[in-house]
C-alpha cells in the first residue's frame, strides 16, 4: 500500500482532516446508517465488478465500524475497503471524536500531553503474537504535541454479553481542543489486517498529521 497518494480534505466543525481520495465518508447515525452503507456498497460494486464477492464482507465492516464510531461520539468516519489482488479484503477506518473525562471529584482531567501519556498504559507482549501497546507523544505540525497509543490490541465487542474481544491494529491520537478545559480530539485509525500492521501505523500517522483545528 503507498502511503504518498491523492488526498480529500474532510472540514467538521471544529477541524478539518485529509484522507486517502479513495476512502468512503459514510453515515453513522443508527436510524439511516445500514441503509445508507448497503447503497454505497451496492454502487461501489457496481463501479468495480470484481468485488461483487467481498459485497457482505465490506457491508459487515462498513456496518460494524459506522456502530461503533456513533458509540463513540464520532463527529467523522472514514473507511477503506480495497482488494489488491489477494483472497482477503484489505480494511481500515479512521474516525475523530471530542472527547472528554472528569475526576472523582468531578474536574475536569489535564490534557497536557506529557500527563496523559503519563497516565496511558503500556502492553508488553509476552510471546509472540500477544498483544501490545506502545505509549509516546508526537507533533502534529500546525497543532502542536499530542499523547498516543498505538499497538495491537484486544477491543472489547461492544455490548456483547459474552465480553467477546476482536484483535486489531489500533492507533490513538489524543489532541488538546484549544480553550475546552477537559476536552481532547480523539483521532484513532483501526484495522483487522494484522499482517500490515507497520503500513497501517504509518497510513493513520499521515492522516493524523493533517489534523487542524478549524480557525
Amino acid at each position: 500500500m503507498a502511503r504518498y497518494m491523492e488526498t480529500l480534505t474532510i472540514e467538521r466543525g471544529g477541524f478539518r482532516i485529509k484522507v486517502p481520495q479513495s476512502w468512503w465518508e459514510f453515515d453513522v447515525r443508527p436510524e439511516s446508517r445500514d441503509d445508507s452503507i448497503r447503497r454505497m456498497v451496492d454502487e461501489r460494486v457496481r463501479q468495480r465488478p470484481e468485488l461483487v464477492k467481498y459485497r457482505d464482507t465490506y457491508a459487515a465492516f462498513l456496518q460494524k465500524a459506522a456502530a461503533d464510531a456513533w458509540k463513540s461520539g464520532a463527529l467523522y468516519c472514514g473507511c477503506m475497503a480495497e482488494a489488491f489482488g489477494g483472497d482477503t479484503p484489505i480494511t481500515g477506518s479512521v474516525t475523530v471524536s471530542i472527547v472528554g473525562g472528569r475526576s472523582a471529584t468531578g474536574e475536569p482531567l489535564s490534557t497536557d500531553p506529557q500527563t496523559m501519556a503519563g497516565q496511558l498504559s503500556v502492553r508488553e507482549a509476552k510471546k509472540e503474537g500477544d498483544a501490545w501497546r506502545k505509549v509516546t507523544t508526537v507533533d502534529i505540525p500546525g497543532v502542536g504535541p499530542a499523547a498516543r497509543t498505538y499497538g495491537i490490541e484486544d477491543i472489547v465487542v461492544p455490548d456483547d454479553a459474552l465480553n467477546r474481544t476482536i484483535r486489531a491494529v489500533l492507533m490513538q491520537t489524543f489532541v488538546p481542543v484549544p480553550g475546552q478545559e477537559g476536552k481532547v480530539a480523539l483521532v484513532a485509525g483501526s484495522s483487522q489486517v494484522l499482517d500490515l500492521a507497520d503500513s497501517f501505523f504509518d497510513i493513520f500517522d499521515a492522516i493524523t498529521s493533517t489534523f487542524r483545528f478549524a480557525e
